[in-house]
Formats: C-alpha cells, structure tokens, sequence
C-alpha cells in the first residue's frame, strides 16, 4: 500500500479504502456464484466420485487443512493474533475438492487458536455436526463390504477425528504397516488441500510475505483472492481457451509408481504469508469415529489396495 501510495500520489488511508472496497465488492459479488454456502447431495457425490477415480479414496468429499496468514501487529491487540511461532496471524480454514476448488472458508479466526477448534465452532463445522450440509447418507464403499460408510472430509492431526472426519492413526513407529497403509492413502488424498493453498502463494503475490494491512483489510484482500481463485479455476475445468490459471506443472503429481513428484508451488523460497498449523488436537475420539475409520483401514489393505502403497510403509 506504500509504494501505491507514491506510485500514485495519492494518501495512504485513500489507498488503503480503495482496496478494501473494492474486496468487499468482489466478495460479494463472486461469493454466491463461486462459493455458495450449501451444496446438494448430487454434488457431493460428484466430488466424492472425483475423489475416488483421482486419488483412490471413496466416500470423500473433501480435504480441509488450515494456514496462519501472517500480519503485523495489530493495535491494540493483546494477545489473541499471536501464535505459539511467535509472530501475528489471522487464520484461512478452508475444505477443498479433488480438483483445487474452495468449497467451504472460515477466514479470520484469532492465530492463537488451533485448527481442530476453529472448525468446531466454525459454521461448516456446526453444519456437519448436525448433518446440515445435505451430505449423501452412509452407504457400502464397495461390493465386497456390506457394512454402510459415511461420507467424510479428511484432514490431519491438528482435527478430530469424527464420523464425517478422518485423522491418521497417531504415532510414526508403533502403528501395524496396515495402520501406515491407511495413513499413506489418506495422506494422498489430503494433498489437494496442500496444493490448493499453494497454488495461492504461486498466483497471488500477496501471500509471497507478511501481509502489512489491519486485520478487516487483510480478511477481505483474503475473500477476493479466495473467490478469484474459484472463478479462474472453473473456467480451467470448462476448458476455457487460452486460459491456464493451474498449470499441471504447478501442483504435486504422482508418477506411475507412486512416487510424489513436487509441484514448482514448493519451488518458492523465504518467508511467505502462510506458515503450516501444527498443533495436534486431542485424540479422544467416539467409538463410532473409531470404528469408522477401522472400516477405512480394512479396506485400503483389501480390495482397496493400490499396487505400490507397500512402497511406502
């Protein structure tokens, strides 16, 4: 905003105006028709059967991760934007679909607070709670298994684990290779969330460092960039000409093997807006949840199975 304020020789609080109106235009323009806040059962499916056919894991409808958009320090603040990394950030929550598509933010919760309770108290996380979103009934994930699944979001260890959220089994060496199986399908399947926030830091130069705004500026400059990104990438999927807003080599890949082959999102060097949410949530969990994710891990090691996930214990 400084260097367009001497670029333009206009004030810096006029500077300053203009960009927050005109995201808040853009949000609520672009909002409804890019990101609208319900989704109906024949979506979900479609999502959940994009999922499947990309990254082999049936029954899901999305992956969520959440990232610390880093600020300055606001006035008169105390403590509620400072994180335990020790610098002042605001949070994107945000559930994602296999093809990099936001389906659901929560923008602009304090930096103190974790993922796992953001979600909790966040809308889409009420809505789920209380099976609100239209979200397909349980059914059987194959032929071979008659016992009806959920259909479920996966994430990692800073979320609950829940029936209509999947966590990876606690703990790097003491797990069966049957549990690390889960944990690597599941992983798979979690890095369109990875790649869809990177695919903002590559695109949108705002996130390449600290954001230097006040916290409305800064919620609202993250509104425009999330909704242009949805536009621009619908009309990469409608193979819109001479439009290439994801290009293939930008995101993580695999190759025939198996082997991840990483996309040039992870080539971006220094301090960038958004640093990783690492803090774990509690790992009590219902014994449905339990069970639910057991049925998961059941099936991954049978008739689920992909030829190389052996590779990779």
């Amino acid at each position: 905003m400084t260097s367009m304020h001497y670029q333009y020789l206009v004030g810096l609080t006029t500077v300053s105006a203009i960009i927050s109106e005109t995201c808040a235009v853009i949000w609520k323009k672009l909002c409804p028709l890019v990101l609208p806040s319900t989704i109906n059962t024949e979506e979900w499916q479609r999502i959940a059967k994009t999922f499947s056919n990309t990254w082999n894991f049936p029954h899901c409808i999305g992956a969520i991760d959440g990232k610390h958009v880093v600020i300055q320090c606001p006035n008169n603040c105390g403590s509620m934007y400072y994180n335990y990394k020790n610098s002042h950030s605001v949070v994107l929550l945000a559930i994602c679909d296999a093809d990099y598509v936001f389906r659901f933010v929560d923008i602009g919760a304090y930096g103190r607070r974790s993922d796992g309770g953001i979600f909790k108290d966040s809308i889409m996380g009420i809505k789920l709670e209380n099976k609100q979103l239209h979200v397909p009934e349980a059914a059987p994930i194959s032929d071979e298994r008659e016992t009806p699944l959920p259909y479920c979001i996966v994430g990692d260890e800073a979320f609950p684990l829940t029936t209509y959220l999947l966590r990876p089994y606690p703990g790097k060496q003491k797990i069966t290779p049957q549990k690390r199986i889960f944990n690597y399908c599941l992983s798979r399947a979690r890095r369109v969330i990875e790649n869809s926030f990177g695919i903002l830091v590559s695109k949108w130069r705002i996130f390449r460092k600290p954001i230097i705004a006040s916290v409305l500026n800064t919620t609202r400059i993250i509104q425009a960039t999330i909704v242009f990104h949805n536009w621009l990438r619908e009309d990469d999927l409608n193979n819109c000409p001479n439009l290439s807003y994801v290009e293939p080599h930008l995101v993580d890949r695999e190759s025939e093997i198996g082997s991840v082959v990483g996309g040039t999102w992870r080539d971006i060097t220094g301090t960038t807006a958004f640093s990783d949410i690492t803090r774990a949530d509690t790992n009590t969990s219902t014994r449905t949840a339990i069970e639910v994710r057991e049925e998961f891990c059941a099936y991954f090691n049978n008739e689920g199975a992909v030829s190389w996930q052996n590779d990779y214990l």
